[in-house]
């Protein structure tokens, strides 16, 4: 059986930018077990299947190691195979999800907003584990829906973490998210998954339903700027509308083929 697959660069600037993430169109949906293995070969941060539904999609997104529910850049990532190369042409493309349902609008050349629900932080007991795998004192550390996430002071700080991974692992969350005020940005973050088979994620767009929320209120703004500090670094704009957060990026296709399984 032979299968269309794209890898396009989600919230990139650059060829080698951003977070890769593999898109497979499917005609309706495989064995689950097949869902997951074809991730585990890519072995990227995510994978996404999307099937049409009506004038829409649906859509679902595997680690190498297991299927989440949210996943920001490898949405990204599909709306622009359909728009650039599946001949989409309404100007917004709608997948349903675990995570309800997420419009995807043309923002401007090259550039996409993702539609997602809000993540509200809230305060949270802070788990030891926290400081000793960061080997950095935070500020204060609040409780998304799925993640930790931790305030240090500055960007500095956020570029020098040398987590250690495996007792990040033993988290009881899908992942630790850290942030701190940008230097050429309204903020910075970055984010670490090892329990998803992720040690440092290039770019998470669902982080920031959490981070957008956070750095509003403190900032005291609707839109802001935002860095992913990996090593491919990621640029996206965040905006606050009501109980939805509006992320926007830009999308670069790497690779084009077929797979065989």
């Amino acid at each position: 059986m032979k299968k269309q697959v794209f890898v396009v660069n989600a919230f990139a600037r650059h060829t080698f930018g951003g977070n890769p993430a593999a898109v497979l169109p499917l005609d309706e949906w495989l064995p689950v077990d097949t869902l997951q293995n074809i991730a585990m070969q890519h072995n990227l941060s995510e994978t996404a299947f999307v099937v049409p539904k009506g004038e829409d999609y649906e859509i679902r997104w595997f680690t190498p190691a297991l299927e989440v529910a949210l996943c920001g850049h490898a949405t990204l990532a599909a709306a622009h195979v359909y728009f650039e190369h599946l001949g989409f042409r309404r100007e917004k493309i709608r997948f349903h999800s675990k995570s309800g349902v997420l419009p995807v609008a043309r923002k401007a050349p090259g550039w996409l907003t993702l539609d997602f629900p809000a993540d509200e932080p809230r305060q949270t007991d802070w788990p030891d584990l926290i400081e000793s795998c960061l080997k950095e004192k935070p500020l204060e550390i609040y409780g998304g829906s799925t993640d930790y996430l931790a305030i240090l002071g500055d960007q500095q700080a956020i570029e020098k973490l040398d987590p250690d991974f495996s007792q990040l692992s033993r988290l009881s969350s899908r992942g630790l998210i850290v942030s701190a005020p940008g230097n050429d940005s309204d903020f910075v973050s970055r984010c670490f998954y090892p329990q998803a088979g992720i040690n440092e994620d290039p770019v998470t767009g669902s982080a920031h339903t959490l981070l957008t929320p956070y750095w509003g209120r403190k900032l005291g703004k609707e839109k802001l700027t935002a860095i992913q500090l990996s090593a491919r670094k990621g640029y996206l704009e965040c905006e606050m509308q009501g109980d939805r957060v509006l992320i926007s990026g830009s999308a670069i296709t790497y690779l084009q083929g077929d797979i065989f399984i």
